[in-house]
């Protein structure tokens, strides 16, 4: 049975030589009384909600039956609440009482205080909240009793003047007041709070209105995003796309999800990477592409993995794995002085500082350097499988040599790598489409650089020969017919595509998520997804 983030605790720690999290599997008693407490806390909340309902339903209805448009279209929105608050932060009393100007602006109710004739309300759009003053001699007797009937969460519309009341609070008096949109349903604040983690994300429509951090998090996600374009644009690289559904799922080693074309009569596969159609670009001419776009593979969910995530993938012809660890810094350290104006930041206790050289280290270095190991344990398949099981590690007897040093890599050093560090030359085993090592041909030209403990991108030198990436698949092949699901296909269009010359060419996968997980201080890959996936809630939760 799958696990989710309900069967753990988590805690503070520091075991790790730095501040962090971490979490502990639930007990079945503590997990069944956890569920019982969240299922008498969703029953009250529903009981709460019902009534709520009922009671704004019976005023819809009447509203209704008077005449009263309660979705009227057609309003024109003249300001936001952010220019009229940075417009005018400075202004005084003596300054807004001579204002000639009028505004208008909608948004939704967050608040409402009544004092019989007159009220105030703060108000939420798109870049923040205002509040508004309403009186009964200002909007008009008609507007002011239907206003008298609305509820927080309605969506209004207001014109009026800026004035300042007596503690100083710049407000819109306004002289027109209008209901746009009556909501049914109420909004969380006035039943117990949005707090449930779970609720946030299955509800992130809620989730946006209440909480405005959360907004915050995915102004900043575009922002990130397009920081990223207008550094690769500058580069001279082109943005393209590459079919999300592929005839083989190629370009990582993953499980994907399947699906059947009728027309065609042929199942396709979402794709778990680009990769491969866009090494058929360089193959093609086009020298410097990339794509910012979704990837699907069909595994587990954590803290770090959702089933859909997005990627951007780039490749440069005539460049190495060398060059793009060069480019890799640039980009991180331009991002991050457009979001933070600055290289270093805290992610989750942790001080993070993005200023260029960062530590290149290989694989086998890394667990020499981070890990108390016999040096002999990374060149003898039986002592590194022996020690891999030591470890508690699930690895099967004949696995190559290459797989078991970077699942021990995987397992002891992964999490100490908290400053940014390239770590390189991973075996040939794990790496399927990169180029050998001149050096060394049982290691690729490869490296992962790693963040706060975690893989935050995936780039190498490209094999670019046919008759060696021919070997590699079938090598793949063989793996699956063990019972590897997650090897790679083999590809005979794509050796093809080899076969009419790739340039030597560099290439690199970023997680977009992750990326945005380590700006926005979030600590959940939900947190940096809009709509990310859950598992369905029993009956009885629903």
């Amino acid at each position: 049975m799958a696990i989710s983030e309900r069967d753990f605790r988590w805690k503070k720690t520091g075991a790790t030589g730095h501040s962090g999290f971490s979490k502990t599997l639930l007990t079945n008693g503590e997990k069944k009384d956890s569920e019982v407490r969240l299922l008498k806390s969703v029953r009250v909340e529903i009981m709460e909600e019902s009534e709520l309902l009922r009671k704004r339903i019976e005023k819809i209805s009447a509203l209704k039956a008077e005449g009263v448009d309660l979705y009227p279209n057609g309003v024109c929105v003249g300001v936001t609440t952010e220019s009229i608050l940075e417009r005018f932060k400075d202004a005084d009393n003596e300054a807004l009482a001579g204002l000639n100007e009028r505004f208008t602006l909608a948004g939704r109710m967050m608040a409402i205080r009544n004092f019989g004739k007159a009220a105030f309300i703060n108000i939420q759009d798109r870049k923040g909240r205002i509040q508004a003053y309403l009186h009964r001699n200002s909007i008009g007797d008609a507007s002011y009793a239907l206003f008298k009937r609305l509820d927080v969460g309605d969506i209004v519309f207001i014109g009026g003047r800026p004035i300042r009341t007596k503690t100083g609070e710049l407000t819109i008096e306004a002289d027109e007041f209008m209901l746009l949109s009556k909501a049914i349903r109420p909004l969380p604040e006035k039943w117990h709070g949005l707090t449930d983690v779970e609720t946030r994300y299955r509800q992130r429509h809620v989730d946006l209105i209440v909480n405005p951090k959360v907004r915050e998090v995915f102004i900043t996600r575009s922002r990130i995003i397009n920081a990223i374009r207008q550094f690769m644009d500058e580069r001279d690289f082109l943005e393209v796309e590459t079919p999300m559904m592929q005839p083989k799922a190629g370009g990582a080693t993953a499980r994907p999800f399947e699906t059947h074309h009728n027309a065609l009569g042929m199942d396709l596969y979402l794709r778990i990477a680009p990769e491969l159609y866009l090494k058929r670009l360089i193959t093609g001419g086009m020298e410097r592409v990339y794509e910012i776009n979704r990837n699907f593979r069909n595994e587990g969910i954590s803290t770090f993995h959702n089933p859909e995530f997005t990627m951007m993938e780039f490749y440069q012809a005539y460049a190495t794995y060398e060059d793009l660890m060069d480019m890799t810094e640039e980009l991180f350290a331009s991002v991050a002085m457009k979001i933070f104006g600055g290289l270093k930041f805290q992610y989750q206790g942790m001080d993070i500082d993005l200023t260029p050289p960062w530590p290149r280290i290989s694989v086998k270095e890394s667990i020499l350097r981070h890990h108390d190991i016999d040096p002999d344990v990374l060149e003898d398949q039986e002592k590194a499988y022996a020690y891999a099981c030591k470890l508690g590690l699930e690895v099967r007897k004949t696995e190559p040599l290459g797989k078991l040093v970077t699942a021990i890599f995987e397992e002891v050093v992964e999490k100490e790598l908290v400053q940014p560090t390239f770590v390189t030359l991973y075996p040939v085993e794990v790496s399927p489409l990169s180029r050998r090592n001149g050096k060394d041909p049982s290691l690729t030209d490869r490296f992962e650089l790693y963040i706060a403990g975690r893989e935050i991108a995936n780039a190498f030198s490209e094999l670019n020969d046919p008759q060696d990436q021919r070997e590699r698949f079938l090598m793949q092949a063989r793996e699956r017919e063990e019972g590897n699901e997650e090897t790679h296909v083999m590809d005979e269009d794509y050796v093809r595509v080899l076969e009419y010359a790739m340039p030597p060419t560099a290439g690199e996968g970023i997680g977009i998520d992750r990326l945005v997980m380590l700006f926005t201080d979030s600590p959940s890959i939900r947190d940096v997804i809009l709509f990310p996936h859950m598992r369905k809630r029993d009956k009885e939760t629903d």
